[in-house]
């Protein structure tokens, strides 16, 4: 739980601001997730000052986000006054870049998504793929919005190397981006508070705000697809780690074999177990026995089916598969030992044929048992994440207001 830090000349300014932060995104998350409650209710949850409570209080009812309820709640007691989580008087633009498809919503905090739009990226063309983030950030800010309702900011998932406090992607290689300060550039054009952040730990924050995880002390978001990356959520929090790398667990490593090798593109579990992996190992067994299987046309999804008819090859591969995750899964849970493992991306469509083999892999090998879940949100994960992200840091910025 978060403490109040009392006002006073020996307490740093810096540590001030921080815990004051803190204090309101305590305050802000237990809105979103009770309401409506008392802000005595509040304080002794979140063991918070009353005082402390109601400042933030009032300073989110002053952005709008926080009403007071004319109704009262009694308990045997002194009626005590209410308040709710507006989550209908904003609105986020979330951006998830990832994969060779773009994907844009706008949406209420609530998670209720007023507008969608859809691009494809163009491989590695860094200007061309900049012009498209823009043209969907100019699309969906021209969406009609209740009226009155603001945009709070703009939140962008990146497939790659992001540095969140810098707002530069790194390397992002399927867009061609290297050392883009996305954030400034965005802020400057449309003038908003804009967060940028890896869309894994993106898809994580929306599984934790408003998906199968929501409220989860802690979790990790497990997203299979193209490649492999997972999100990491403890205290609500998206831990990053010192390198800004936390999470990479593709790069894991499957047996000695791998060690004292280069893995620049794929990691070594990640060349073995994502969708990509899943293809190429298939390809190399199709060859080998000389399987009348159109190789230009495979996909990680048609093994999949073919493995649900029965077809004994394909078969094959997806307990290899099984096997692969389940080394995955095993060093995420003994590492973090989170609450929940959420499982996302492309391949959890064929979720079907691999959580239940993955757990009966893992039984007796672990020192706690495995909750593996998955994602109900789908491709919708990160823009989720997105609102999450920009409530919980950008709040403060006076917004565009519909007419």
């Amino acid at each position: 739980m978060f403490s109040n830090l009392p006002d006073s000349p020996t307490a740093s300014s810096g540590n001030a601001a921080l815990m004051r932060r803190l204090n309101r995104s305590a305050v802000l998350d237990l809105l979103r997730q009770a309401s409506p409650i008392s802000p005595t209710e509040i304080a002794a949850r979140l063991n918070l000052s009353l005082p402390t409570v109601m400042r933030i209080l009032e300073e989110l009812a002053h952005q709008g986000i926080v009403v007071r309820l004319e109704e009262q709640q009694y308990s045997g007691g002194r009626p005590r006054s209410l308040v709710s989580f507006n989550g209908t008087s904003h609105a986020v633009v979330g951006l998830d870049l990832g994969g060779t498809k773009m994907y844009g919503t706008v949406a209420d905090l609530c998670g209720t998504i007023q507008a969608e739009v859809y691009r494809s990226s163009v491989p590695a063309n860094p200007e061309e793929n900049l012009n498209l983030t823009m043209e969907m950030i100019e699309e969906l800010l021209q969406v009609p919005r209740r009226e009155g309702q603001q945009v709070l900011g703009i939140g962008v998932g990146a497939p790659g190397i992001t540095l969140f406090e810098e707002g530069t992607v790194t390397w992002a290689p399927s867009l061609g981006w290297r050392n883009l300060p996305l954030r400034d550039i965005l802020a400057r054009r449309f003038g908003l508070a804009v967060v940028v952040e890896n869309d894994v730990n993106l898809a994580a924050l929306g599984e934790y705000g408003f998906g199968v995880a929501r409220g989860a002390a802690s979790l990790v978001c497990l997203a299979v697809g193209t490649g492999i990356g997972s999100g990491i959520v403890l205290e609500r929090k998206i831990y990053r780690g010192f390198h800004q790398s936390a999470g990479e667990v593709g790069y894991l490593l499957p047996g000695k074999e791998a060690l004292g090798k280069r893995y620049e593109h794929f990691g070594a579990l990640e060349s073995l177990a994502s969708g990509t992996g899943v293809v190429q190992r298939a390809t190399e067994l199709i060859r080998s026995r000389n399987l009348p299987v159109d190789l230009n046309s495979l996909t990680a999804e048609k093994v999949f089916d073919w493995a649900r008819n029965g077809e004994e090859w394909a078969q094959a591969i997806v307990d290899e598969t099984v096997d692969y995750l389940a080394l995955i899964i095993a060093a995420i849970s003994v590492v973090l030992d989170p609450e929940v493992i959420v499982l996302g991306g492309g391949v959890s469509r064929s979720a079907d044929i691999l959580v239940e083999p993955i757990l009966n892999r893992l039984q007796g090998c672990l020192p706690a048992p495995v909750r593996l879940v998955v994602s109900n949100l789908g491709y919708r994960a990160a823009v989720m994440g997105a609102i999450m992200l920009v409530l919980d840091t950008s709040f403060e910025h006076v917004g565009l207001k519909a007419s």
